[in-house]
């Protein structure tokens, strides 16, 4: 069916359906512009997520992300990226192949609709005027014919009367005739402007109109053909990019069957092993036999039998350096040696990490202990172990890393050799670099002047010669790590030396005094060091056995702590406590709740109102 025929008579509303066809093509365009707007926030806002939670680069998190559960984060992250770069090529797309060709084409479509139109409206007007021409030679033949017979009745009226001049009836007989002659031109013009009109009036409805409502309507037909095409482009331009993002997905599925628990148990065992055998049986301890306290019940003549005897049965003998008991002189070394913990930001702080591991002392018999300081020299390098153990106790990190567990020390001692050969590497790189360099000179003089280089080759000489030095120290602590660490087949039948209660040798060796350090030094002058605190300790338990220091004043929990480490105690929010003991400098206080139970907490997490006159006593 053609518009032309059938709505030959609806210009108006065919011009009314056009505008509304453009109109919905416009807002369809408007549609998918907001659609790929919503893409390009959408990929905006997934990259910023997967960025967000990117590792940090030289952070703690880059370690973390060794474990393969780790690792399968990251691979999402990654691929979550892609993906939000698909979500960008759809937004690319929609923009170019629907967006701008859609808002082109209705520019087109406007143009070409207003010609049809105007085209029409011409039409229009031009059969508006033949009707126009023919209405008016019409009333003109209407009006010729009424004067021509106005006329006629008045000569035939003057002919009849007898007494009209022959002269006036001539006359009336020629003014009839000239209105007859009118009327006959009327007529032949009216008649031939009829005919012209019928002509243009079946060429308007049966041509002109039909041919512009045609093309209009197939103008119609490619507007409504077109936005039917960019909606499959709008499906095609989603479904190019989903085999893309299903890969992106596999990829996210793969990595996280990657996954491998027992590799992440492996890197938790390699990242956290001590090194440390587990402790061996305690030993009973019979208090039936005499007890042997002082120098003069055990005399330098004693045997080493008898020094075993007192080793079985001597008071000392069965505490574990675990659970050693604090005294004056000693008060700073055994005080908690990192800094406490921060107050937490809330009122639960169970989720603060308590403070560092606190030392803890070996106790040994006095008589024997007595007896060995009696018959060996003493060594005055003991001294300074003593003044190094207590900047260990107070912060500074030593450069063999002797304060952390075997594994771990060895560990931290091969990165260290490592990144020492990589620099030696590097700098023999650059000498091999350099000594090129200078050869091509020594060939081509012109290109510059060989001695210039012997100063940076000389100072590149000395940075591979101090960096060797410094590779050799460190290797040869890590040889003495290795060396000293026990064999893994032998770990279930060898004994723990800080437990070994059988051999008195054996407890006075280097070894395994370095392996027994109760606060984690592991080198020969540390293993001295803990002679002296030992003795101290010692001296004071067993001659002194002090009382419990006097309270100098109270104190008030403000936050929770939980004193999982040795010589800290647990407190709870609001509990009141005794201060024996201020805070030296290094945060920490010391506090008692009974008789038995003491030690120290942050100062922080506690409020602390000191009695003046104890203060002053």
């Amino acid at each position: 069916m053609s518009w032309g025929t059938e709505l030959w008579d609806q210009f108006d509303n065919l011009e009314k359906h056009t505008q509304w066809g453009i109109d919905i093509l416009e807002k369809y365009i408007k549609f998918v512009k907001e659609r790929t707007e919503i893409e390009l926030s959408y990929a905006k806002q997934l990259r910023n997520l997967a960025k967000k939670y990117q590792p940090k680069k030289n952070s703690k998190e880059e370690e973390e992300y060794r474990y393969t559960a780790c690792k399968a984060f990251l691979s999402t992250l990654n691929e979550m990226n892609d993906y939000a770069g698909q979500h960008e090529v759809i937004s690319e797309n929609m923009t170019s192949n629907i967006t701008v060709e859609l808002a082109r084409y209705v520019q087109e479509l406007k143009q070409e609709r207003k010609s049809y139109f105007h085209d029409g409206r011409k039409a229009q007007q031009h059969i508006e005027i033949c009707w126009k021409q023919l209405e008016s030679s019409k009333r003109r033949f209407e009006r010729d014919c009424k004067e021509a017979d106005r006329a006629q009745q008045y000569f035939e009226k003057m002919d009849a009367d007898i007494n009209v001049t022959k002269a006036d009836v001539e006359k009336a007989r020629q003014q009839a005739q000239v209105r007859h002659q009118m009327a006959e031109d009327s007529k032949a013009d009216y008649s031939s402007i009829l005919q012209k009109f019928n002509h243009e009036q079946h060429e308007y409805y049966h041509t002109h109109i039909p041919n512009i409502f045609q093309k209009i309507q197939e103008m119609e037909e490619r507007r409504i053909v077109r936005i039917g095409e960019s909606m499959k482009t709008y499906a095609e331009v989603d479904r190019q990019v989903i085999p893309i993002i299903g890969k992106c997905l596999d990829e996210i599925v793969k990595a996280a069957e990657s996954i491998d628990q027992k590799n992440d148990s492996q890197l938790v065992i390699e990242a956290y092993k001590s090194g440390f055998e587990p402790p061996g049986d305690i030993e009973f301890e019979d208090y039936t036999q005499p007890m042997k306290r002082t120098v003069s019940d055990n005399s330098l003549s004693n045997s080493r039998e008898g020094k075993s005897e007192l080793k079985f049965g001597g008071k000392s003998k069965g505490k574990l350096w675990p659970f050693i008991k604090k005294n004056k002189l000693m008060s700073l070394l055994t005080s908690p040696h990192q800094p406490p913990p921060p107050p937490p930001a809330s009122a639960s702080p169970s989720a603060v990490p308590n403070g560092p591991q606190s030392p803890k002392q070996q106790k040994e018999p006095l008589s024997h202990r007595f007896n060995e300081f009696m018959t060996s020299k003493p060594k005055m390098h003991c001294f300074r172990s003593l003044k190094r153990g207590l900047s260990l106790k107070l912060g500074a990190t030593p450069e063999d890393f002797s304060n952390l567990p075997p594994e771990q020390r060895r560990k931290k001692l091969q990165q260290k050799v490592d990144e020492l050969n990589k620099e030696i590497q590097k700098e023999m790189d650059q000498r091999d670099a350099i000594t090129k360099m200078k050869d091509v000179y020594l060939k081509n003089p012109q290109m510059g002047d060989p001695a210039s280089l012997d100063h940076k080759l000389a100072e590149v000489s000395q940075n591979i010669e101090k960096l060797r030095l410094e590779a050799q120290k460190f290797e040869a602590w890590l040889a003495e790590v290795e060396g000293r660490l026990p064999a893994r087949s032998e770990q279930g039948r060898r004994q723990s030396g800080m437990f070994d209660a059988q051999n008195p040798a054996t407890v006075n060796s280097c070894a395994q005094d370095r392996e027994s350090s109760p606060d984690g030094s592991y080198t020969e002058e540390q293993s001295q060091e803990g002679e002296v605190k030992v003795l101290a300790t010692d001296f004071d338990d067993e001659f002194d056995e002090e009382e419990p220091l006097p309270a100098i004043g109270t104190c008030k929990a403000l936050y929770t702590f939980e004193g999982q480490n040795e010589g800290t105690v647990s407190v709870v929010e609001g509990e009141t406590l005794y201060v024996i003991e201020e805070d030296k400098g290094d945060g920490w206080t010391r506090i008692r709740r009974n008789e038995d139970e003491e030690g120290y907490v942050p100062t922080s997490y506690v409020e602390v109102y000191l009695d003046k006159n104890a203060k002053d006593s």
